[in-house]
């Protein structure tokens, strides 16, 4: 959950890409790691277990200064897909305050999605949170590969969910910063009522969303 440092006055936020192996998690962080201004971000950085590895990065490593002078930071995250790495996605996504599910296109990874999508719902109430709030947007990634199912058939197939579907194509950089700043959105509607950043702190929506991105988003 969103850790607020009162002392310190700075709120950091952490978002984790989750998804089946091979859909393309690692790809988005590793585009937004490109797309993203010099002074918007940290080093990537991989953590190594056996057989696995989880890649981060800070966004804003210097913080976004809200008018109050609260300062905002993200930490971004993959979880690894395989499912024998159940226990690192689960601790991964702990304390997570949103969550984008990365999906393949690809009409012969329809049941690898649902599978892993069921995984993360199921993982969400294991890690103590719940997943009617927190805020979760959905990726159909590899947008530019032959037989992928048309967005008319995802968005039939995702009707009535509560969750926005977006589509990218991860590897050319489309639809990345689409992606995290439609998240973004939705982490600031589920955090504001609580910590009051429009109110106490001077910051709406849409500042919260341009100031992480650096204005990237629309560009």
């Amino acid at each position: 959950m969103a850790d607020l440092d009162e002392q310190a006055h700075r709120l950091t936020l952490k978002l984790v890409y989750y998804g089946p192996a091979l859909s393309g998690k690692t790809t988005n962080l590793v585009r937004l790691h490109d797309l993203l201004a010099p002074e918007l971000k940290g080093e990537m950085m991989v953590l190594e277990t056996k057989n696995d590895r989880t890649l981060f990065f800070d966004l804003l490593p210097l913080g976004l200064s809200a008018p109050s002078g609260l300062l905002i930071k993200l930490r971004l995250f993959t979880v690894p897909g395989q499912v024998a790495h159940d226990s690192t996605r689960k601790a991964v996504l702990s304390g997570a305050d949103g969550v984008v599910f990365v999906a393949d296109s690809q009409r012969n990874q329809a049941i690898n999605n649902a599978g892993s999508f069921e995984n993360l719902i199921d993982n969400i109430g294991r890690v103590g949170q719940d997943p009617a709030t927190l805020p979760l947007v959905a990726q159909f990634n590899k947008r530019d590969l032959p037989e992928i199912l048309s967005e008319q058939q995802i968005m039939e197939q995702w009707r009535g969910t509560p969750w926005p579907v977006l589509f990218a194509c991860a590897l050319q950089g489309r639809g990345v910063i689409e992606t995290l700043a439609e998240l973004l959105g939705r982490v600031y509607q589920a955090v504001d009522p609580r910590l009051a950043l429009g109110k106490d702190h001077g910051l709406d929506q849409q500042q919260f969303i341009t100031g992480l991105l650096g204005g990237s988003h629309g560009q």
